[in-house]
């Protein structure tokens, strides 16, 4: 049989059996949390420990980068007071290497190292006996002619002789006189001298040594002396020729010197970026030695 159907309001007024699950289910729920706090940890378990909150990253702002100044290119100083002093050297002036102009054997050196000689003067002497004795037979015969030409004059003035004898007789004297000039000639050829004022710095042969196209003394002239410098090629065109400098040696000799400008190269090194000056240096009595450093200041 069909059941009789409910009245809305009774089915309304009886409790919904799932609400009441979920109830019960929520409140034991709650209860073991709460009985969960308030009992004391399990021996030998360490208590839970609440980590604090990270804190939140502090964001940085970048820093900014400070303009530095800006670097101004090296320029060359130019040429005038207080220019810098550029590093030189002292050199002779000429170097000479002195040989004989004939072979032979020395017979005596007149000169050693360190010496000063004069231009000219006499370093050292080839034997030369046979050279002298061609000296005295050409005079002999120079001598001779001479007097013959002078009694043939006589009789040229009587015309005693003729024309024609009278020319050959002056042209015999006239021959004697150069073979005596040529002997003497090669007498000095048997010494050999000094073709410059200055000092010897080396021998290179002692008497009795035989001599011939090698040199036997080395000279080098000091008065004036030659300062050699290289200077940067940002100065070419600063230095001309001409100017004045000062030149500064290095101690013990010291001092200050004036210089003048002879040469300045038009032709720059390209591998170092240089080129080179000269200055000549008045040296009297040769003060100054060759082969020094030095500093030069261009005015």
């Amino acid at each position: 049989m069909r059941s009789p159907a409910m009245h809305p309001q009774e089915r309304l007024g009886k409790p919904d059996m799932r609400n009441s699950l979920v109830f019960m289910l929520l409140g034991g729920l709650a209860l073991g949390a709460a009985s969960a706090q308030a009992q004391p940890p399990a021996p030998g378990l360490a208590p839970r420990t609440t980590l604090p909150a990270a804190p939140a990253p502090v964001r940085r702002s970048a820093p900014v980068a400070k303009a530095l100044p800006a670097v101004q290119p090296a320029t060359a100083p130019r040429a005038g007071a207080g220019d810098i002093g550029w590093s030189c050297l002292l050199e002779p002036s000429n170097r000479v290497d002195v040989a004989s102009e004939v072979p032979g054997v020395l017979d005596a050196v007149l000169v050693e190292r360190g010496a000063s000689v004069r231009r000219g003067g006499t370093l050292a002497r080839l034997r030369s006996s046979v050279e002298e004795a061609a000296v005295t037979l050409a005079r002999a015969k120079a001598d001779f002619g001479g007097r013959k030409s002078s009694r043939n004059n006589e009789l040229a003035a009587e015309e005693m002789i003729s024309t024609h004898e009278k020319d050959e007789f002056e042209t015999e004297a006239a021959i004697a006189r150069l073979e005596l000039r040529e002997a003497e000639e090669r007498l000095r050829m048997r010494q050999i001298l000094s073709p410059v004022d200055g000092i010897v710095v080396q021998r290179h042969k002692s008497a009795g040594e035989y001599v011939g196209d090698e040199p036997v003394f080395t000279l080098v002239r000091v008065d004036p002396l030659y300062v050699e410098v290289v200077v940067p090629a940002s100065r070419y065109g600063a230095i001309r020729k001409g100017m004045i400098a000062t030149v500064r040696p290095e101690k013990p000799v010291g001092g200050a010197y004036k210089a003048r400008v002879s040469i300045v190269d038009p032709v720059v090194d390209a591998a170092s970026g240089t080129f080179g000056v000269r200055l000549t240096l008045p040296n009297p009595n040769n003060a100054l030695p060759a082969g020094l450093k030095c500093s030069v200041s261009f005015e």
